[in-house]
């Protein structure tokens, strides 16, 4: 195990540190690149920080792959500590962090998250537990992400099918029972989500079906 000292920001990582907060997203970007470039486990509190709060996308992303340079060791458990914060973007970003990472350690509390009352935090795991499910447990992880089916609007609904078609044949026997749901929401998602999985290259055409059965259901129902 390596051990170091993560909260050293002197020199160098000083520099990083203060470009990481600046107010300019390119600067931003680019202290996240070279975070990446020239990875050094001190620095590994001020990318979990920054991605808890950074606000764009791509430098939310770059910090992300800043991340995954270093040491599993060193991130996985920082990151592990923060799907229990209060921060909804903060745990959604280490969902993310943790599936693209892919370390088998984090599957408890990833595989707890599934059912967060936050859609986005919901939707980073749902792709982080398809990531990290142990071999042999796609059966038990789609019975228990089909309990998720309905929920939401189209986009919402979409991130679920495309998690649920990542577990592959093991999905199939669950989509069949949620057909047969008596909640009209439930039974045409799982009808849309096999037909991903039997076309995984109609998520275009998935979109209109979903979006058309939805509205006709209304979000009630």
């Amino acid at each position: 195990m390596v051990v170091v000292n993560t909260t050293n920001h002197g020199g160098q990582n000083a520099h990083l540190v203060d470009a990481l907060a600046a107010a300019d997203p390119s600067v931003r970007l680019r202290a996240a690149l070279a975070a990446g470039t020239r990875p050094d486990p001190e620095l590994t509190n001020a990318l979990v920080d920054r991605c808890a709060v950074e606000p764009d996308f791509f430098v939310r992303d770059m910090l992300t792959w800043a991340l995954c340079r270093l040491p599993a060791e060193i991130t996985v458990p920082q990151l592990i500590r923060e799907l229990g914060t209060d921060g909804s973007q903060a745990r959604s970003q280490a969902l993310h962090t943790l599936s693209k990472i892919g370390d088998p350690i984090a599957w408890p509390e990833v595989s707890a998250l599934v059912h967060d009352q936050d859609d986005e935090v919901a939707r980073s795991a749902w792709r982080a537990a398809v990531a990290l499910v142990p071999v042999g447990g796609e059966g038990a992880l789609a019975t228990d992400l089909a309990t998720e089916l309905g929920r939401g609007e189209l986009q919402m609904q979409l991130s679920l099918s495309r998690a649920l078609t990542g577990l592959g044949e093991a999905v199939l026997p669950v989509l069949e029972a949620a057909g047969a749901s008596t909640n009209p929401r439930v039974r045409a998602h799982a009808d849309a989500t096999k037909q991903l999985w039997h076309d995984p290259d109609g998520g275009f055409a998935l979109s209109h079906e979903l979006a058309k059965r939805v509205a006709a259901i209304g979000p009630d129902a």
